[in-house]
């Protein structure tokens, strides 16, 4: 069996004059009008794709938003295409930078509303995107920000390690894991990094801290040693984040991620379930990202996606 063939791209959005108009773009070798997206390069992941081949085709430096789900359709190759979709809201700055001029693939690219969205798509997998983002709009959760608990990678182990636990370095492939996530985590542009004190943590980060040049806040209150200790400040640190309504990233240890998951539930009115013991039942070096309405954060969870290390 043919594998099949892995793209990612956005349905970008924004506010025009009170109304929510989409952009689609007209391709200029296939005659068609679709949403902008492209294929996986070598060594990319799906999330750094889809904001690259967003830039590439339509000039438009964007943010992942919310999933909006998987479209797969077979080629004339045989083989199979499976295209993952997110929502990307549009910024006032991106628009004034946008570097789109038509070209070999692209021709135009056109912003519409959903309505003629519906009958100007060329395809209707492409209508069940916007049947998935429109979804979104009527619960009012459009514009949102993420919370993404990443544990740290993988440690020296506990019982051959001679110093304090709070001290354990990364191994070799700690370093790599923490180095691969980074490309991933960019495309939600996190500008808050918060990390447990513990060296792991911390040098988990690093990477990542050095890409966005945000200072991580090293926060003992979600290391492992307070989890132990029974003196632990995850609820408080958790409503922080909440409250300042910016994506974040917070790295912590096995242990504690169930307890995060559990708070940012806590702190949005969210419903608890099996899917949060799944979101921190992450490996080392993996990650899960929580997206919370940036308008009404107590409207609960709007989505979590789930994914490994970059380095197994």
């Amino acid at each position: 069996m043919s594998l099949a063939v892995y793209a990612a791209g956005a349905l970008c959005w924004r506010v025009v004059d009170d109304k929510i108009v989409v952009l689609v773009v007209h391709r200029t070798k296939y005659g068609d009008v679709t949403i902008p997206k492209g294929k996986v390069d070598p060594g990319e992941t799906l999330p750094q794709t889809a904001v690259r081949e967003i830039l590439e085709e339509t000039g438009l430096a964007v943010t992942l938003g919310v999933p909006l789900g998987t479209s797969a359709y077979p080629l004339s190759s045989g083989r199979e295409k499976i295209v993952h979709y997110w929502a990307a809201e549009v910024v006032d700055h991106a628009i004034e930078r946008s570097t789109f001029v038509p070209n070999t693939e692209i021709a135009a690219i056109e912003w519409v509303t959903l309505k003629k969205a519906r009958s100007y798509l060329t395809y209707e997998r492409d209508v069940e995107i916007i049947d998935a983002f429109e979804s979104l709009v009527r619960q009012g959760v459009t514009s949102t920000f993420a919370l993404i608990a990443l544990r740290h990678g993988k440690a020296e182990p506990r019982g051959a390690w001679a110093g304090p636990d709070a001290s354990r370095p990364l191994t070799d492939r700690g370093v790599k894991q923490a180095a691969g996530a980074v490309a991933s985590l960019l495309a939600w542009q996190p500008r808050r990094i918060v990390t447990s004190d513990a060296v792991r943590c911390v040098a988990t980060v690093a990477p990542l801290a050095a890409a966005t040049g945000v200072k991580p806040r090293r926060e003992p209150g979600i290391s492992q040693d307070a989890y132990e200790d029974g003196d632990g400040d995850v609820r408080t640190i958790i409503g922080k984040r909440v409250r300042s309504r910016k994506t974040a990233v917070l790295c912590s240890h096995g242990p504690v991620l169930p307890e995060i998951l559990r708070e940012i539930a806590l702190a949005t009115g969210t419903m608890p379930g099996g899917y949060l013991t799944e979101a921190a039942d992450l490996d080392t070096g993996g990650f899960s990202v929580v997206h919370l309405s940036a308008t009404n954060p107590s409207s609960g969870i709007v989505s979590i996606e789930t994914y490994a290390p970059a380095v197994e």
